[in-house]
């Protein structure tokens, strides 16, 4: 899971968005700031280009392989085309069959309503951290449709007030998501199966922040104090 905000990224210009939600795959590239080798591997799968060329790999050890092969591959273009196809629709995704076979219906919305369940107490906590008295917080989970390679989740809160952006989030925030968004009733892979299941990779759980109680504001502020108390010094 990548948490997208201006500090977790090295091109931050890409949040700047017109309308919401605000959707990155396919759209723009996402160069984090700070990420392990598994992450920058999945997010290099993810460019479309890079997938092609590996996909023509074995035409391209083909052709070096042999001088009298290198014309004949050159000049073989549609199974080029095929291979990639076969590879983008075939190994990559999931048939509508294959999709239906993953789970039930019920399953998915089970899952999915979890989500909402999980997505609403994290906006609870971030607007009130933020004593947020007015506009909406949407939590945006945008999931990659490729199937058969792990699950690459994208997660942003948006808003709409003043107007539309992508909130900057600070560290305790983008921790909040990190350990209260997924968990043993619902990981990253169980959300991209039933996101597959139903066709739909991208979800929105929204909150008033005129709604937020002032039991969780009262508990945000104490909390956000413990953080800000100094440690006591070692005797």
């Amino acid at each position: 899971m990548l948490v997208v905000t201006h500090d977790t990224l090295r091109n931050a210009g890409v949040l700047e968005t017109r309308s919401l939600p605000k959707k990155f795959f396919g759209r723009v590239a996402l160069v984090p700031r700070r990420a392990g080798i598994g992450l920058w591997l999945r997010l290099l799968v993810e460019m479309q280009l890079l997938r092609y060329f590996a996909a023509l790999i074995p035409f391209i050890l083909l052709a070096f392989s042999s001088s009298r092969m290198a014309l004949p591959v050159t000049q073989a273009p549609l199974a080029m085309v095929l291979l990639i196809g076969v590879v983008e629709l075939k190994v990559l995704r999931l048939s509508d069959r294959g999709r239906e076979r993953l789970m039930s219906e019920d399953e998915a919305a089970r899952r999915l309503d979890t989500l909402v369940f999980r997505g609403r107490a994290v906006l609870r906590k971030i607007a009130a951290r933020r004593d947020m008295a007015e506009g909406e917080l949407a939590l945006v989970v945008e999931q990659s449709e490729l199937a058969r390679v792990p699950p690459l989740t994208l997660v942003s809160v948006q808003s709409a007030h003043p107007g539309p952006h992508v909130l900057d989030l600070d560290p305790e925030e983008r921790k909040l998501i990190e350990r209260d968004l997924f968990g043993p009733d619902l990981t990253e892979k169980m959300l991209h199966q039933a996101n597959l299941r139903d066709g739909q990779m991208i979800r929105e759980v929204r909150i008033e922040a005129r709604g937020v109680s002032a039991h969780a504001r009262l508990a945000a502020w104490i909390d956000k104090r413990a953080e800000n108390q100094p440690e006591p010094a070692e005797a």
